[in-house]
């Protein structure tokens, strides 16, 4: 796989980036280190970062805290190699040269699993998704 830059390069995306696709974005930069380029957008952002998904990264090492919520553009998705939108409801005008993945993502709610709990079964299962794509992205 040729990259657009001197690393590759995902954007991940989710409908108010507050949660699912900053908490890929987060993992993706303990994954990966300075290995790839990692940003994250909403297609119609929220206000703040969700406090759960900010505890369940914090328990792991990474503060996503701070971060705000920012609408994606076609420019971000033009400097992206790989765009990954998270979840049915997310969408983005695709551009030409950009490799777009969906991923569907576990929804522990959807088995009566709520809060703290079923947060921590969605950052697992995104990371899990993230470690997946990095070695695919850095393979040889």
């Amino acid at each position: 796989m040729t990259f657009k830059a001197d690393k590759p390069s995902v954007l991940f995306v989710c409908v108010k980036n507050g949660g699912k696709s900053q908490m890929a974005a987060g993992l993706m930069g303990k994954v990966a280190g300075d290995s790839v380029t990692t940003a994250s957008a909403g297609s119609k952002p929220g206000s703040a970062v969700n406090g759960l998904s900010a505890e369940v990264l914090a328990e792991v090492g990474i503060d996503i805290s701070r971060n705000i919520p920012r609408q994606v553009t076609a420019e971000d998705q033009v400097r992206a190699d790989v765009v990954v939108i998270l979840g049915p409801e997310a969408q983005v005008d695709e551009v030409e040269g950009t490799r777009y993945e969906r991923w569907t993502t576990d929804e522990p709610s959807d088995r009566g699993i709520d809060g703290i709990d079923r947060m921590r079964l969605v950052r697992d299962d995104i990371l899990a998704r993230v470690t997946a794509l990095h070695a695919t992205l850095t393979a040889p």
